[in-house]
């Protein structure tokens, strides 16, 4: 029996009731497939953490996410939780991301069946990830911009090491993917701002470095710009596309408005040692305590980290049990992006479908 030690972090909002179907489906799964199991433990991290105790994530709860074998975190967060300079207290993403050196953001954006996407799509044609550079860039700043009341500047730092590492990994994850719906083909798509900035064209260089030991895998190059209108226009082009941290926080947020919200779009982060998986959306303060929640996302987060601990079957099942439940019917994600019958209906959903 092959066990994995999760630190689990519930974080605000809704997160604590989309934790709990990732739980149950996760239970399931390790029920079914009956060779692995997942311990758990947990701790607070989030803007409530911030508010008890003054600190957004206490320094041995960091401690023992580096100690896991990873980690499943819901969002966390509240737009009223603020520090003194008028940045969100709640949020996780500079303590863990630099804290566990997880340096590649993985997001795929993917078109499930019976969505209703604002795109002329069919299920499967949109189907890429969007690997961001996600311990650099212009998010390096955070907490650091210096200025006055006349100005303000925010320094944008890219290292070699880190352009490397990122790019290698991006060459990597199409390997092992299919292609890219449109025509097969394993492409990474370098997504930058090199006509303008010297640090994107330090950027691109270097992934035209790396790409040379891949000579199995296609090269391309877009402008970040040009990149948002083809991810409208024509996503059944794209593989894996990797780029800075800044532009793949926009982007991806873009690629998931075409597949039906954020409410579809889990993520990873991931690093040498260390990973955590979480939904790219927010705590949905709004709609906290309804029981109307999309758990897709976080759902789809366990998957991940499934797939990230080689427990590839178990990855398979959760993931072939939500295009089940929503090709079915019995999961239907309405126009507002919750699912009919609320969040509970939707867990249930899913877990009738597991293999």
């Amino acid at each position: 029996m092959r066990t994995h030690r999760i630190v689990t972090i519930a974080g605000d909002g809704i997160g604590p009731e989309i934790l709990d179907s990732a739980f149950r489906v996760l239970a399931r799964v390790q029920e079914k497939c009956g060779d692995f199991t997942l311990e758990y433990e947990e701790h607070e991290g989030g803007a409530a953490c911030y508010v008890t105790h003054g600190v957004n994530l206490k320094p041995e709860s960091l401690e023992a996410c580096r100690r896991a074998d990873s980690v499943l975190k819901a969002p966390v967060g509240l737009p009223q939780v603020r520090r003194p300079d008028g940045t969100e207290a709640g949020l996780l993403g500079g303590v863990l991301r630099g804290g566990l050196d997880t340096y590649a953001n993985v997001r795929p954006v993917k078109l499930w069946p019976g969505v209703d996407a604002p795109l002329k799509a069919v299920p499967g044609e949109i189907d890429y990830v969007i690997v961001r550079e996600n311990t650099e860039g212009l998010y390096l700043a955070r907490g650091l911009g210096v200025g006055n009341d006349q100005a303000v500047a925010d320094t944008l730092l890219m290292t070699r090491q880190g352009v490397e590492r990122v790019c290698r990994f991006a060459f990597d994850l199409a390997r092992k993917r299919g292609g890219a719906p449109g025509d097969g083909k394993k492409r990474v798509t370098c997504v930058d701002k090199s006509n303008v900035l010297r640090s994107m064209w330090f950027f691109r260089s270097i992934f035209q470095e790396v790409g040379e030991g891949y000579s199995d895998v296609e090269k391309d190059f877009l402008y970040s710009d040009a990149a948002a209108q083809a991810l409208v226009q024509q996503p059944s082009r794209f593989d894996v596309l990797v780029m800075e941290n800044f532009l793949g926080d926009l982007l991806s947020d873009l690629g998931g408005g075409t597949i039906g919200g954020l409410g579809m779009c889990p993520s990873g982060n991931i690093g040498a040692d260390a990973s955590y998986f979480e939904p790219i959306h927010g705590s949905a303060p709004d709609i906290t305590g309804r029981a109307v929640s999309n758990p897709i996302a976080q759902v789809l987060s366990a998957s991940m980290m499934l797939e990230h601990l080689n427990e590839t079957a178990a990855a398979r099942m959760v993931d072939d049990g939500v295009w089940q439940a929503l090709a079915s019917q019995d999961l239907v994600i309405q126009a507002n992006g919750q699912p009919r019958g609320g969040t509970e209906a939707a867990t249930e959903a899913i877990l009738a479908h597991l293999g």
